[in-house]
């Protein structure tokens, strides 16, 4: 029987319970009862909403985060870090600690177990399933068979299947102890082991992104990457509804290949599934009308290249009929689309570092009124241009937007605060901004620009210089800056030598927080904050931040002299860079140089001018703390970096870095590898990562997965985990 909830106590409803003659007198008096009312009404309604969250604390389901430790000290419950963003409540491990005891020593509680603890898919394998044994001919065992079929393609698979977490291929015994963490290779096929695979790699879904034509005019060829690279597609993970089942293929995040879509295409493709494929043509309206390619006329292929470099590809289809490459991200409609349509896609594809612009959720904002809303393309330069006073314009899509080239803040009055120009993606898009020319901030003094969950591709971001002196705050919030300005269709650089980023105002201060971005060219006198971001200068010999050189004939530049001249050469100091949990591929030499659990990876090639990769000009300001910085360098007091100045000089080189790929686009982009040696891996001021995946918090989430496996395992058994992605 369900309780009835009390009335809010009200004003009204309290000044009514009063005789009436109190209330006649107290209007003649000014209404100073009225008043005391008031006041007691508003305590009361605190009262009664404690009330309620005291009734709603003794559930773990609908208790404050700060209760969910008490309860689980009730049953027992060992808090752990409790530091990841995705783990930071112990909720859910608290509301299966019943269930995990019931289950003590199961693979689909260790599973579980994994899963709440660190927030990654996971999936248990009892090893000893796995091993060839001998088997009584009355009592035979069909799935441990011991010499697999050749022509049964999805287990061979070695990407997918084979000595993976789905792996139900039979293997000969490993008498090596099972490896508690990765990446050290030891035994798995044993009697005792117990595996858990982790998924790192999250698949993050995009809605209507408009497909890029193969090449100017090609009407059939496209590719569903909206800078033009080929790209894995992934699937989208289900959600598993009981804690006794244990994870297949379709509960975690998988790259799509073309055997997989196209033994289940069915069930991947659709909307609200892994793919959906669609036609717009704009109407009369100016409406895009969204016609979705049917099922049934969509193929999946091989689309490489063919031999011979003449850019066809392989696997032309019929009229009428679309074939598609998930491992590639290609798609090639049989019959040429008309001008007037444009081909979109719904896809999901691989994030394993939650930087930049990337159509996920990112969290509170506070944009300033008004608001402008566009969507479906359409040309946002105008309805920027009436935000100068200050307000925001609320980009609702994930298309592409080519007209969109200046950002214009008028200044404040005089007494009024600052003027704030917001220019913001909504969470789950991911709009493209294509500047050719760059996108140029026009800012008057005392203003502000916030640019928040954009990509901008094909030119830089630009501050000029004003000359009034006057300061301007530049902020970028979740953004990515196309590193080498724009990719080839192989996924490189177009042009690395180009920065994304240029700052010529030294009155001017930048703060950029979890962005992506190539090198940075900066004026004395501006400063730079980074925080949780990557800078990419797309190789360690090349230089990350610099300043702006002289001209060398007094001629004009361009945005594209500008952003490659500079970088060229990098022999004139930086604005003052400020780096807190970032990565910065490249040289820096800036005139003031803090780095707080960075890392700062850099080399000096043969015969190149600068003193240092890393070169701070004011060395007696600044501080670096724990952080990676390479041997050489030039800068500030120093606290607790590695390598170590003291440790032997053959030694040093055993502190760098690894990383998974520094290959822009790749799903493990800027990811530290697993054989990075523990004084990275463990070496920030927590004990977490250096650089930008510190955010992650990857360290104390393996040792809080290792120090609830021992609590649950089955005495006689070892436990170790892998990292599937």
């Amino acid at each position: 029987m369900t309780t009835p909830q009390p009335e809010p106590a009200t004003a009204d409803r309290l000044y009514a319970l009063l005789p009436e003659v109190y209330r006649l007198r107290d209007a003649e008096r000014g209404g100073v009862l009225r008043e005391f009312v008031d006041l007691l009404a508003t305590q009361l309604v605190a009262l009664e909403e404690d009330l309620e969250q005291l009734y709603d604390d003794q559930f773990i389901e609908t208790c404050a985060p700060w209760v969910a430790p008490y309860i689980g000290d009730l049953i027992g419950y060992r808090p752990l870090h409790g530091v990841a963003d995705r783990v930071r409540s112990p909720r859910a491990e608290v509301a299966h600690t019943i269930a995990y005891r019931r289950r003590k020593g199961t693979a689909a509680a260790l599973e579980q177990l994994a899963r709440d603890v660190t927030g990654w898919p996971a999936r248990a394998v009892e090893f000893f399933e796995r091993l060839v044994t001998t088997q009584y001919m009355n009592h035979t065992r069909l799935h441990a068979r011991a010499t697999p079929g050749m022509r049964d393609q999805e287990p061979l698979s070695w990407g997918t299947r084979m000595n993976g977490a789905f792996d139900d291929l039979a293997h000969t015994a490993d008498v090596r102890a099972i490896a508690a963490r990765p990446p050290r290779r030891a035994g798995r096929y044993a009697i005792p082991n117990v595996g858990i695979f982790l998924w790192r790699t999250e698949a993050v879904r995009l809605d209507r992104t408009p497909l890029t034509p193969h090449a100017a005019g090609d009407r059939r060829r496209f590719r569903i990457d909206t800078l033009g690279s080929d790209s894995t597609l992934f699937g989208a993970p289900r959600t598993e509804e009981e804690i006794t089942h244990l994870a297949e293929p379709e509960d975690v995040p998988l790259p799509l290949t073309r055997r997989r879509l196209a033994a289940r295409l069915d069930a991947s493709y659709g909307n609200e599934r892994d793919l959906l494929l669609a036609k717009a043509v704009r109407t009369a309206a100016g409406v895009w009308d969204t016609t979705p390619v049917p099922a049934s006329d969509i193929t999946v292929c091989d689309l490489s290249d063919l031999p011979g470099g003449t850019g066809a590809w392989a696997h032309p289809p019929a009229a009428g009929k679309v074939a598609v490459d998930p491992e590639l991200g290609r798609v090639y409609f049989g019959t040429a689309l008309p001008a007037t349509t444009k081909p979109v896609a719904t896809h999901h594809y691989g994030l394993a570092v939650p930087l930049g612009a990337r159509g996920s959720a990112r969290g509170e904002a506070t944009p300033p009124l008004p608001h402008r809303e566009v969507a479906d393309g359409e040309a946002p330069q105008a309805l920027l241009d009436g935000l100068a006073d200050g307000g925001t314009l609320r980009i609702t899509d994930s298309d592409r937007y080519g007209a969109l080239h200046t950002v214009r803040t008028a200044t404040a009055g005089a007494g009024s605060p600052d003027t704030v120009v917001w220019v913001r993606a909504d969470d789950g898009a991911r709009p493209t901004v294509v500047a050719p020319d760059g996108l140029r901030l026009a800012m008057g003094p005392r203003t502000t620009v916030v640019l928040d969950g954009l990509l901008v591709t094909d030119g830089p971001v630009v501050l000029e210089e004003q000359g009034d002196g006057g300061n301007r705050t530049v902020e970028l919030h979740d953004c990515t800056l196309v590193p080498g300005e724009s990719r080839t269709a192989d996924g490189r650089p177009a042009h690395p030598e180009r920065a994304s980023l240029l700052i010529l105002d030294p009155f001017a201060t930048v703060r950029l927080t979890r962005c992506v971005l190539g090198p940075i060219v900066a004026v004395e006198g501006a400063d730079i904050t980074l925080t949780d971001c990557v800078v990419d200068a797309s190789a360690p010999t090349a230089v990350a931040h610099c300043g702006r050189p002289a001209p060398a004939d007094g001629a004009p530049r361009t945005v594209r002299d500008e952003a490659a001249r500079a970088t060229g050469t990098g022999t004139e100091p930086g604005a003052g860079l400020h780096l807190c949990e970032s990565t910065v591929i490249g040289g820096i030499h800036a005139v003031e140089l803090d780095a707080s659990n960075s890392l700062l990876v850099a080399e000096l090639p043969p015969g190149d001018e600068r003193e240092a990769a890393v070169w701070a000009r004011r060395r007696q300001q600044g501080c670096l703390r724990f952080s990676y910085v390479p041997e050489g360098s030039r800068t500030g007091r120093r606290y607790r970096c590695r390598p170590d100045p003291a440790d032997p000089p053959g030694t040093r080189r055993a502190d760098r870095p690894h990383f998974t790929s520094l290959r822009f686009g790749d799903p493990a982009y800027a990811q530290l590898a697993a054989a990075t040696p523990d004084t990275v891996r463990r070496g920030a001021d927590d004990e977490g990562e250096m650089g930008a995946t510190h955010l992650l918090f990857t360290p104390r989430r393996e040792s809080d997965l290792l120090l609830r496996l021992d609590e649950y395992l089955r005495f006689g058994l070892e436990a170790g985990f892998f990292y599937a992605t």
